[in-house]
């Protein structure tokens, strides 16, 4: 399997990790230490030399209960990082975010790939990126980051989130974006209960049925220390757990904050996976 960039094809053949970029000052694990765009390369070069793949820059926080950035005020975030990555290191440069303005200067500025927690339904998002020819990871989400975590409810959470990641494919498609282009995310901790979250993780490989690549991301999520009673700081572990598993069930891509630790554990999970093909 394989990944369409604008100018270049992502290899998926074996599991793939995206490094976290936070360079927001309210982000819930490493909110302030990345905002200045030094601080944000050096922290890039080393996720890259680490084992990164993608570096994914987020100047909007996501969290639960977190409030919406403005557009210019994001801009100046993400945009001043992008283009000094493009200069400096090689790796894919993906942009998070739900603003199709920020899409659109984020590609200008050399991202590649769009990580949209809103799968591309705002208001000329489709677009921005079909003119673009960027490629894009479509996630589920119930709700908006401010209250998705109020009440989630569903009567069957795979179901549901895998219609509606089919409907979203089906709306790129409708825009002229390449199949090649997408990725899938299930939105883990987006509008789902620790239940809901558990049922997704365990019945991951449902999602290969939509024929694109599926991304994950659990690195340091409120659920593992909900699980475990950890803290933040003590999440690396069951985040590691969780990782490798995903990378068993099928995952191509693994979003994290710790890059080397989850390149290490998903490389052991998928050349475990491999052996047990071979030898079928």
């Amino acid at each position: 399997m394989f990944l369409q960039l604008p100018t270049r094809t992502l290899d998926l053949g074996r599991p793939r990790i995206m490094g976290v970029l936070n360079v927001t000052p309210d982000s819930f694990s490493d909110g302030g230490r990345y905002v200045q765009p030094d601080a944000a390369v050096q922290h890039a070069r080393l996720m890259v030399e680490e084992g990164a793949t993608i570096i994914d820059v987020g100047g909007e926080s996501t969290r639960p209960g977190a409030e919406p950035v403005p557009e210019a005020e994001e801009l100046d975030r993400v945009v001043p990082v992008i283009e000094r990555l493009r200069r400096e290191l090689d790796c894919v440069i993906s942009v998070d975010t739900m603003k199709p303005a920020v899409m659109d200067a984020a590609c200008a500025a050399g991202a590649e790939l769009v990580n949209d927690v809103l799968a591309l339904q705002a208001p000329g998002a489709l677009e921005v990126v079909a003119r673009r020819r960027a490629a894009v990871c479509l996630m589920h989400m119930q709700g908006e980051p401010r209250s998705m975590q109020r009440d989630p409810r569903y009567g069957d959470v795979v179901a549901e989130v895998r219609d509606f990641l089919a409907r979203r494919l089906q709306a790129c498609a409708g825009a002229g974006i390449a199949a090649a282009s997408l990725l899938v995310d299930p939105g883990i901790g987006f509008g789902k209960t620790d239940a809901h979250n558990l049922r997704l993780m365990a019945e991951l490989d449902t999602l290969l049925g939509l024929g694109r690549p599926v991304l994950v991301g659990v690195s340091r999520k409120s659920m593992l220390g909900r699980l475990l009673g950890l803290p933040a700081e003590r999440r690396l572990h069951p985040g590691l757990a969780v990782a490798a598993v995903a990378a068993w069930l099928g995952a191509s891509v693994v979003r994290t904050h710790d890059v080397a630790a989850t390149a290490e554990a998903v490389s052991m999970s998928w050349t475990l996976r491999q052996a047990r093909t071979i030898q079928r």
